[in-house]
């Protein structure tokens, strides 16, 4: 029986066609592992997240965590499931071996947490958080803040937050307001408040271990004053046994549309109302240097934001699969032309307007994976490559397709999420088909780590610019470079190429336009829809990547990835004309707009 939650053919291809993971066995960093290795890992996530997460998706949703005014209730089957999780040492997937990971190439973890992602992403949200922190601390946390804190949590036995947002703030981080006190021991007392805190509060494991940003006094203003703090649910001994409670308090839980077996809350830091030492204030500990904590943060933001893409692929990719399942087996009508009445109904698969979502779900499912694994291969590339120089490459391509690919696949494989439940059908819009709870969950992935208008503020105020544009000049090589093999190859490829190459040539040519304005205000009005045009661009040069990797096969499979990339040439990749037409004209239209004409 076929997978419903990703496709194993998409992902050996992906990983071993056209990425080559296998080659990375040849670097010291992963001599230990081989394609044996890589392929049992894919394998045992498959079956535990169809075991023992898939199972209770729909359960989670329906029973949602609930607060009793003290602690949070949650169904058993979450805890469970993070127990075999953690004993099954995915949480290091990623990891140096010297801290109990598997030291397995990102690429490899990233495939193998698209498993867990697409069967319940709610609950693999908690330890999706926690390998971000271990990671975050790994980075930037002193060796004895990473001796404390990172074992228990690959083990599986702590969990891990980022608190960011406040209630006043949102995403505008310069206005937090939580205090960060010094004391004379070395640590610091935290009081304010954060919201929307994934994982904030459980009984799953044995401590929380929060990553919060907060403010000393006397620090820079805004953002320039911010600072970075560990601060566990639990104070921890110096022999690593959990001691008294920290000041942190629950004070309610968060109902959100979709990712409902998460629980998302509201904390109090500093109220009070646990007191260590007998002194009000959760008691935290500065991770590196004062001032510099969004930084640090953004280390785990920026591992978080290619994570939601994930997340939102993985996501879009099982509601494909479902609606293809639903598609093949529901018969209705009969073909066009048809003159007996009497005759059977055929598939809906068979009518050409099924057809058309199908492939237009399937491009975005199957352009939004391979974006997100390369983007892991380029972390790979990053960490291992031969000569600094290949690492620095990666690093910058890697910086600028990082706000795509948190946006594109949360904007796209939602709107394949749609189309799964159009192709349902009435039934598609019932709680029994799971189409319905998939859209809902992967609403959320828009928002989360920054929405598109953030993303799109990134990308072209940032990222694009940086380094005198070497991000960008990078990029755009990179994808014309694809375009000149595809003409090369000849055949179906080269019948993409000039439309490839032209696109890309346009973002160079429209980003120069935007930023010779004059006006940043104008220039980055426009910012939500340049990440648009960008992002299409970006998952066209996957595809025609895709095609090049199929070489002259000629089975389905092929076939199927040649039709996708077809459809994302024909129908979508059109979008991005009228879109630069729009950005080289400079327009003021949402700028100009004042509050009170609407």
């Amino acid at each position: 029986m076929r997978s419903l939650l990703l496709s194993r053919r998409d992902l050996d291809f992906l990983l071993y066609d056209w990425l080559d993971v296998e080659s990375l066995t040849a670097r010291p960093r992963f001599a230990e592992h081989s394609r044996t290795t890589f392929d049992a890992v894919l394998d045992l996530s498959e079956q535990v997240a169809a075991k023992h997460f898939a199972p209770h998706n729909r359960a989670a949703d329906l029973d949602e965590p609930r607060f009793d005014g003290e602690r949070v209730h949650m169904i058993p089957e979450v805890g469970e499931a993070l127990r075999v999780y953690g004993e099954a040492g995915f949480v290091g997937a990623g990891m140096d071996e010297s801290v109990g990971g598997m030291q397995l190439p990102q690429t490899v973890a990233q495939a193998s947490l698209l498993w867990f992602l697409a069967a319940n992403i709610g609950t693999t949200a908690y330890p999706f958080l926690t390998v971000a922190g271990a990671n975050l601390l790994i980075a930037h946390g002193s060796p004895e803040q990473v001796r404390t804190f990172v074992p228990p949590m690959v083990e599986g036995r702590w969990f891990a937050t980022m608190c960011l947002s406040e209630p006043q703030a949102g995403s505008s981080l310069a206005d937090i307001t939580t205090r960060a006190e010094p004391r004379d021991d070395g640590t610091y007392r935290l009081s304010g408040n954060k919201m929307w805190i994934s994982a904030g509060d459980h009984e799953m494991g044995e401590n929380i271990v929060h990553l919060v940003l907060a403010k000393i006094a006397g620090g820079p203003h805004g953002v320039k004053g911010i600072s970075l703090f560990v601060v566990p649910r639990f104070l921890v001994g110096t022999d690593g046994s959990r001691g008294e409670r920290n000041d942190v308090a629950l004070a309610g839980v968060n109902h959100k549309m979709g990712y409902r077996g998460t629980v998302n809350t509201l904390l109090n830091f500093g109220e009070g109302r646990h007191t260590p030492g007998g002194e009000p204030g959760a008691v935290g500990y500065l991770v590196g240097e004062p001032h510099h904590g969004l930084t640090y943060m953004f280390h785990m933001m920026n591992e978080a934001r290619v994570g939601v893409g994930g997340g939102a692929t993985a996501l879009g990719y099982s509601g494909y699969l479902h609606a293809l399942d639903y598609a093949r087996t529901r018969t209705q009508g009969r073909p066009l032309g048809a003159k007996d009445p009497a005759a059977p109904q055929i598939p809906i698969i068979e009518h050409p307007d099924v057809a058309r979502m199908l492939l237009a779900q399937k491009s975005y499912a199957e352009g939004a994976l391979a974006l997100v694994l390369y983007c892991a291969r380029l972390l790979d590339e990053e960490r291992t490559a031969a000569t600094p120089e290949e690492q620095s490459r990666a690093h910058l391509l890697l910086d600028v397709l990082t706000p795509i690919a948190k946006s594109w696949p949360s904007q796209w494989c939602l709107h394949g999420n749609d189309l799964a439940i159009q192709v349902h059908g009435g039934y598609g819009y019932t709680r029994e088909y799971a189409v319905e709870q998939l859209y809902r969950d992967n609403r959320l992935n828009a928002i989360h780590e920054g929405t598109h208008g953030i993303q799109g503020l990134d990308l072209l105020g940032r990222k694009v610019v940086m380094n005198g544009g070497a991000g960008l000049t990078l990029l755009l090589e990179t994808i014309t470079e694809t375009a000149g093999k595809a003409e090369a190859a000849g055949g179906e490829p080269a019948s993409h190429s000039d439309a490839l190459a032209t696109a890309a040539a346009r973002i160079g040519e429209v980003t120069t336009t935007l930023w010779k304005a004059g006006d940043p205000a104008v220039t980055l009005a426009n910012s939500s829809i340049y990440i648009e045009a960008v992002g299409h661009v970006v998952v066209a040069w996957m595809w025609l990547e895709q095609l090049l990797a199929t070489g002259s096969r000629e089975d389905d499979f092929a076939e199927g990835k040649r039709a996708a990339a077809r459809y994302f040439f024909r129908y979508e990749l059109p979008r991005t004309g009228p879109q630069f037409a729009l950005l080289a004209g400079l327009d003021r239209t949402t700028l100009d707009a004042r509050p009170e004409w609407f």
